[in-house]
């Protein structure tokens, strides 16, 4: 359900005890053998080796391919697969100026590059890039893998990875890896349930204009296995959501309280808008609503933190999550983990990070990775898409952090499922969530 993800200071704590030199040996091994199996017809492999255990795990690996017949070298300019073994786990910061140009080395050579561990410049425990970084086409990580290789900005550079037994026990992780094994815990209907007691949502959102947020929300709650699903939307736009939505209930903003009295879940902000009163209603009920909230879009424009009477899921894109923070987007961007946690301290609740990996803080608790999905999620409504799914889930009475998760696998997972890759619209997830819980 959840995987373990390894820090710099928790693969120390795992290889204490341990003798180096053995572990190097396996390491070794282990990346000529990936070499070996991914490309077979490759005569000509080079390492560029740093000064510590990373640099010895390449040389190792030089050696058992020489013994399996192969040109070796340290020199990358004519090789067929290079091996990035310059640093490892413990890199942290930008390289200096000679490291920063042997990974320009290996970067401008038309070889398949194989990088030991994580990719060069890669800071493992969290994914943050601080200059020149290696382009891998594929990294063979030692034990289990590192968080820096399912977070961006590092994610993006370690290519496939292949993760190496070199003789260790599982640790314990402060951060973890979701797994389809979660889904397991979404609770199926039963045969003594109501259309209320599988999970009742209330979507509020929807304005003229953006009628379609709000209806790909409650669409999505469906799909996602949810008994009932109410909408309270802009009276202008009613008529717009009457006609797209048949299985909802739909009601004007101002039976809004009327609507929550039945729900188990709120989504608030999808096409709401952001004028004074859109923002008054969103403090109010954060405020008042004794169920959990999922805070999406339009919602989260000028939140202000509050001692929330139950569970709040914010789901901001890193746009919104800078702006919640007051920080530039590209900051951001380049430091996933560190904005999350600082949301999370702000606003005192959980945090949904978008983007290929998402991320899930929560007080107290170490991040949870959902790491599924493809590049088809970039595409208008697919937020919407997934607010519906976490309010289903949280609807349904499941933990707020591990529904969250779950949503967040759920949603990448049902972009999988699509048949075709190109030209996929939020429409087609919601299709394929069905498929997706079962």
């Amino acid at each position: 359900m959840l995987a373990p993800l390894y820090t710099a200071d928790e693969m120390r704590a795992a290889e204490q005890g341990h003798d180096v030199e053995t572990m190097m040996e396996q390491a070794g091994r282990a990346v000529a053998a990936a070499v070996l199996r991914r490309y077979p017809d490759a005569r000509r492999i080079a390492a560029v080796c740093g000064k510590g255990a990373n640099g010895g795990d390449g040389r190792i690996a030089l050696r058992v391919l020489a013994d399996a017949g192969r040109e070796t070298s340290e020199d990358p300019a004519a090789a067929d697969v290079v091996i990035d073994a310059l640093f490892g786990t413990g890199f942290r910061g930008a390289p200096r100026d000679e490291a920063a140009r042997e990974i320009e080395r290996i970067n401008a050579v038309a070889a398949q590059v194989v990088a030991v561990d994580l990719p060069s410049g890669v800071d493992a425990s969290t994914g943050e890039i601080g200059g020149a970084v290696v382009d891998a086409d594929v990294t063979v990580t030692m034990h289990g893998p590192k968080v820096g290789l399912v977070i961006a900005p590092g994610r993006f550079h370690a290519g496939e990875v292949e993760v190496a037994d070199i003789g260790l026990e599982p640790g314990a992780t402060e951060h973890r890896l979701v797994t389809a094994e979660i889904l397991k815990l979404v609770p199926r209907k039963r045969a003594q349930d109501t259309k209320y007691s599988a999970g009742a949502v209330l979507v509020v959102g929807g304005s003229p204009g953006m009628t379609g947020a709000v209806c790909l929300t409650a669409e999505a709650a469906f799909r996602a296995d949810a008994g009932y699903v109410t909408v309270a939307t802009a009276a202008a736009a009613l008529p717009v959501v009457e006609a797209r939505l048949l299985e909802a209930v739909k009601a004007p903003l101002e039976r809004v309280d009327e609507l929550a009295k039945r729900a188990t879940a709120v989504a608030i902000g999808p096409g709401l808008g952001r004028g004074d009163e859109a923002r008054a209603l969103v403090r109010r009920l954060l405020a008042e609503l004794q169920v959990p909230v999922v805070v999406d879009a339009d919602a989260l424009f000028e939140l202000e933190p509050l001692d929330w009477p139950a569970p709040r899921v914010l789901t901001p894109h890193a746009g919104e999550l800078s702006r919640l923070l007051d920080r530039d987007s590209a900051w951001v961007d380049a430091h996933r983990l560190e904005a999350v946690r600082e949301a999370v301290e702000r606003y005192g609740c959980i945090v949904l990070l978008k983007g290929a990996d998402t991320l899930v803080g929560a007080p107290g608790e170490g991040m949870l990775i959902s790491a599924s999905g493809t590049p088809a999620l970039a595409t208008a409504g697919s937020g919407d898409v997934l607010t519906g799914v976490v309010a289903a889930f949280l609807a349904k009475g499941m933990d707020a952090r591990l529904a969250t998760a779950a949503a967040a696998f759920a949603h990448g997972r049902a972009a999988e499922l699509v048949p075709h890759q190109r030209g996929v619209v939020a429409s087609d997830v919601i299709a394929a969530l069905p498929r997706t819980l079962s």
